[in-house]
């Protein structure tokens, strides 16, 4: 693994650590300059391509997924590891269906049961634009079915 410090090519593997999602988190010391760095390791599966509403297909974009979610998140006490650790929930889902499309309402449902759980106003500004609430009764209706469970 070449350090980020001063580029050079051999370091040792001081400590892994193995997550949740699959991924590997190994802490490492250079050889040459003695900095101590991590480097994470995550699998790279398939995930399925995604049906659009209007029937297009899209390739899963992670990053595209994490805009939206950090946006949803914004000046909320959501860190940003949490936000990570439901965008690798989310991905580790699709790739366990083995299917090789699904529609994209299932990522849609699978992160807005996910802000459900952490943040209750996050979930409220993402189930603006994904449940399409373009009212104040549609959002009232759903701020009453969150207060209710």
């Amino acid at each position: 693994m070449r350090c980020p410090y001063c580029h050079h090519d051999n370091s040792r593997v001081l400590d892994t650590t193995h997550d949740s999602q699959g991924g590997i988190r190994r802490r490492r010391e250079c050889l040459d300059c003695g900095q101590r760095f991590s480097t994470y390791e995550r699998p790279i599966l398939a995930t399925p391509l995604l049906i659009k509403q209007d029937g297009a297909r899209e390739e899963f974009d992670r990053e595209k997924l994490a805009r939206g979610v950090r946006i949803a998140c914004a000046k909320r006490p959501v860190s940003a590891a949490d936000i990570e650790r439901l965008i690798g929930s989310v991905e580790a889902s699709l790739q366990k269906m083995g299917k090789s499309e699904v529609s994209s309402r299932v990522v849609g449902d699978l992160v807005i049961n996910g802000l459900k759980e952490m943040d209750q106003i996050a979930y409220i500004r993402y189930a603006i634009v994904y449940l399409r609430l373009d009212d104040l009764h549609a959002l009232r209706g759903e701020i009453d079915r969150l207060l209710e469970s």
